[in-house]
Formats: C-alpha cells, sequence, structure tokens
C-alpha cells in the first residue's frame, strides 16, 4: 500500500538523489496497465534460469556452479548449492525445476571447476529450506561447448520435461537423410531431443536444434517450447507427444521440398512452428501467467529474447493451440525481415533475458543474464475495488523498505486499507484516484531502495513517523462515510503538521537564534 507516503518520500528523493542509480536506463513496457520493478540486482556469474520453492526463488549461477537463494527479494548470501560445472561457451549450470521440496538441476558436471566436462547429467534433490541435499542422478546425457539446451518445466501432473539441444552431432534424432547416415550415426546419444527426466520411455520429442524455454499451459497442459535456428528462423512450437521439430531438414515453416526430404523417424510427426522469426533474435524463456488484479493476460504467452532484449506477447486462439493477430503481416505465423514487430513487443530494453517465470503470485519474473537483475512485472493497479475475495497487491514502498510483505507495517496498511477504505465509497473513490498517481513512480523509488541501502534507511526514517500516525486508525470505528472522512481529514492534519509545520518552526526559531547571536 504506503500511498500515503508520498510527501516524506518525494523529500527523501531530494535529499538522496546525488545517491540514486541512473534510473531511465531501466527497461519499458509497451502497455499501460502493467509496471515493471527491479525485483533483485546486483546477481553475478552469469544467472541463467529461476525456479520457485514455495514464495522463495533459487537461481542458477552458470559460470560457477552455484545456486543461490532469494528470499523475500533479498539475494542470501551463503549459496545453497556448489557442484563442480565446466562452463565453456554454452555449458555450465543450466537448467532448474521444482516440484514441491523436490528441485531438479541440469549442469554440466566436470571433475572439478573449470574441469574436463563429464557430460549433461540431470540430478533431483530435496529441498529442506536452507539447502539441497540428497542428490540423485536421473539423467547422464551428452554434451558439448554449444547446443547443450537445459530447460526444464514441470507439467500439471508433475512430469517434469528437459530439452537437451543437439550438441554439434548428427545422427537419426536430427533427421539426418538416410543416405548419409554413417555407423556412428545410428546410435542414439540423446541429443535434440525433450524427454521425461524421471521416465524410461521414450523421447517426448526430436529434431530439436536448441532450445533456452519450455512452458506449459496451465489451463490445457500442452507443452510449448522457443527453439533457436541457425541462419534463419526461430521458433516457438507446440509440442505433442512424439513431436518431431524438422532439424536440420527444416527449421521455420516447411516447403513442399523439405516435407518430401524428410526422412522421418519411428511414429514421430513433424508439425510447423506456431510462429516464426525469420530473422533470428536468440530466443529464450517463455511463460504463461494469469494476473490476479487483471483478466488482460489470461490468453496471453510472454517470449523472450537475448538479442534484442525483447519481452514478446502472443494472443492463444480460442482452443489454445496457436495464435491469434490484428497485423495482416502477422498472420501468416512469420516476421519476416523486413516486418514490424511492434503487435507483438510487450517490452524492450531488457538485455539479454535467460528466463521468464510465473510466480505464486500471478506476477511475471524475468531474468536478465547480461544485466545481472531479476524484473518483476506486475499489474498498475494492484487493489481489487470490486470483488473483496481476492486480496489487494503490493505495498511496493512499504515492503522494499521494510524487506516483506509479511512485515507488520505493511500488514497494518494493508489491513487499514481493505478494512476501512475500500468498504467506503469515499476511500474506493480515493484509492482509485490515488492508484494511478502513487504507482507512477513507486515502482522507481522501491527499485532505488534495493539497489542503495542508505537510501532505504533514509525511506525507512521518513515514513516511519507517518506509520505511527496511521496506527491511530486502529483504534477507532471507521464504518461510515463521514468518519472516514473525519479521519482522513485529522491524520492527513496531524502528518502535514509532523513533515511540514513542526519542522518549519523549527528552522525558524533556528533562524531567529542566528540573527539575534549575528546582532
Amino acid at each position: 500500500m504506503g500511498k500515503f507516503f508520498i510527501l516524506p518520500i518525494l523529500s527523501s528523493v531530494v535529499i538522496f538523489m546525488l545517491m540514486i542509480p541512473n534510473a531511465f536506463s531501466d527497461p519499458i513496457l509497451t502497455v499501460q496497465d502493467l509496471i515493471i520493478e527491479k525485483y533483485v540486482s546486483g546477481l553475478c556469474c552469469t544467472v541463467t534460469t529461476m525456479t520457485f520453492v514455495g514464495d522463495d526463488i533459487l537461481i542458477l549461477q552458470k559460470s560457477d556452479g552455484v545456486v543461490r537463494l532469494i528470499k523475500d527479494g533479498i539475494l542470501q548470501e551463503k549459496p545453497v548449492l556448489d557442484v563442480d560445472v565446466n562452463s565453456i561457451g554454452e555449458s555450465g549450470m543450466l537448467g532448474i525445476a521444482s516440484v514441491d521440496s523436490s528441485v531438479y538441476l541440469y549442469f554440466t558436471e566436470a571433475n572439478a571447476d573449470g574441469g574436463k566436462p563429464l557430460g549433461n547429467r540431470i540430478y533431483k534433490y530435496e529441498w529442506d529450506g536452507n539447502a539441497l541435499i540428497n542428490p540423485i542422478l536421473l539423467k547422464e546425457l551428452p554434451s558439448a561447448d554449444y547446443h547443450n539446451g537445459g530447460a526444464m518445466v514441470a507439467g500439471l501432473d508433475d512430469e517434469v520435461y528437459a530439452v537437451i539441444g543437439d550438441t554439434g552431432r548428427y545422427g537419426l534424432l536430427q533427421n539426418k537423410p538416410l543416405e548419409l547416415l554413417k555407423d556412428s550415426d545410428v546410435t542414439m546419444r540423446d541429443n535434440g531431443v525433450i524427454l521425461q527426466v524421471e521416465s524410461e520411455g521414450p523421447y517426448y520429442a526430436m529434431g530439436i536444434r536448441n532450445s533456452f524455454g519450455l512452458a506449459v499451459d496451465p489451463n490445457t497442459g500442452n507443452l510449448w517450447d522457443t527453439e533457436n535456428g541457425d541462419d534463419n528462423f526461430d521458433e516457438i512450437n507446440l509440442v505433442q507427444e512424439k513431436f518431431n521439430s524438422g532439424w536440420i531438414a527444416i527449421m521455420g515453416p516447411a516447403t513442399e521440398s523439405q516435407l518430401s526430404n524428410l526422412p522421418g523417424y519411428r511414429d514421430y510427426v513433424y508439425d510447423d512452428p506456431e510462429f516464426s522469426w525469420e530473422k533470428p533474435v536468440a530466443l529464450t524463456g517463455l511463460a504463461f501467467t494469469k494476473f490476479q488484479e487483471t483478466p488482460n493476460y489470461d490468453n496471453s504467452l510472454f517470449v523472450a529474447d537475448c538479442n534484442n532484449g525483447n519481452l514478446y506477447k502472443f494472443e492463444l486462439n480460442k482452443e489454445r493451440n496457436g495464435f491469434e493477430f490484428t497485423s495482416s503481416w502477422l498472420k501468416d505465423n512469420v516476421i519476416n525481415r523486413n516486418e514490424t514487430m511492434d503487435e507483438i513487443i510487450v517490452g524492450t530494453g531488457f538485455g539479454c533475458i535467460s528466463d521468464v517465470e510465473r510466480g505464486p503470485d500471478g506476477f511475471l519474473y524475468v531474468v536478465s543474464l547480461s544485466e545481472g537483475v531479476i524484473y518483476r512485472i506486475l499489474p498498475k493497479n494492484l487493489l481489487s475495488l470490486t470483488d473483496p475475495n481476492i486480496d489487494g497487491g503490493g505495498c511496493l514502498i512499504a515492503t522494499a523498505t521494510y524487506g516483506s510483505e509479511l512485515s507488520s507495517q505493511v500488514q497494518q496498511l494493508r489491513e487499514l486499507r481493505d478494512n476501512s477504505l475500500l468498504k467506503t465509497k469515499f476511500g474506493s473513490s480515493f484509492m482509485v484516484g490515488f492508484n494511478e498517481f502513487y504507482y507512477s513512480f513507486s515502482p522507481t523509488i522501491a527499485d532505488w531502495e534495493r539497489q542503495n541501502p542508505v537510501f532505504k534507511e533514509a525511506v525507512k526514517i521518513a515514513i516511519t513517523p507517518m506509520i505511527s500516525s496511521l496506527s491511530i486508525l486502529n483504534y477507532v470505528d471507521m464504518d461510515s462515510e463521514v468518519k472516514v472522512f473525519v479521519y482522513g481529514i485529522v491524520i492527513i492534519s496531524l502528518n502535514v503538521g509532523m513533515y511540514f509545520v513542526a519542522p518549519a518552526i523549527v528552522i525558524v526559531n533556528i533562524r531567529d537564534l542566528y540573527n539575534r547571536k549575528s546582532r
């Protein structure tokens, strides 16, 4: 909430402006009903992917084999796991997924950090709240300096899927023409496939060049992936069981000639991508979301890239097996080199995005590998004024100041809002107008607090008297329009006295004393 903090916050901003990092280099969104906050910054060692364990976040540091914990938006100093990895090229700590207290890791294991790779490994760990323990080796996969994949996701049935790229080797699983197959090409190498990590059954999909993103539709359970092309065509695919993505014979929409030359493998079936970029953009993560505060994105799929720092938004059709567009040039499901992407771009300036995840709070979390930042995207209007059964949203400044949405100060503000203000027309009208103003600057203030501890302490000093004054309202009845109005005027007057009248009196007295001594 923090809606009552404006005057002291703005004063603090002026006083500490010189200590604040430049906020104008932050990413921007092209829609008006969502906002971005810099949730965690200063991440090191090439952060690749993340997963939620409860309300906490586990992140992977690609280059040093370390898993770190983010708790209440704060990066914890002590690693929760440190393993030996080879991190050359596209190797290292590559993928993570969780199901309840089970955490699955995909990494390029080595005999020592930076040593000779032993291969890509998938392990299952137990999360005890402080560390990852009791590892179980589930899969031993091939590795190379590139095309190792690593993305993982849990399905609606808690089955965990992982993708591995072709690791630079081509055989039956990569649709290599039959006449070119050699003896070694026939041997299955578990590369270029999507597989179920706790199953010994057949591959879920094959013919994949490389992928950095898997997502499961929360409505249908369908599996989706991103796939990186070579010189032409990056793809978004709907991955049905026994799907053949077409590589090395096909990237992008298939021509009749390419289809006729597809050698085929068992009963795996090729299908065109649901969308393609003719000019590769290095697609990475993708995620569905369902913001509690707005239905505007219930049918959206968010997709990220690394080359441009773009976040894309695709609207699903009614069957949720493809996309719908208004621009005529997109209706062929291809963005050609000379066509604008304005309709599908929802955000820019993120740097190289390596992962996109939906949090348990319904918000969207974007990992920027190049910036060492996790951004959080959330609805601008976090308060539901019409449905009392939907929880209100973030007290951005208060949460950043006190470190948690569960702090007593944040809970006090939330209770005042929900139990008093929103139960009257006057209070609700006030909140509607105030939200428009408050959310125009509060994400930036919260970002600054996370980046600068001195500024954070200054904000805490500035808002503590105001929060204390609001506690008075817990001891009075605010059950009518008149009472809300009267007590509101009293509290505003009290705060004006504390923040302006009292300091003004002190300044005048000090000036008079100085003038008398100067005579």
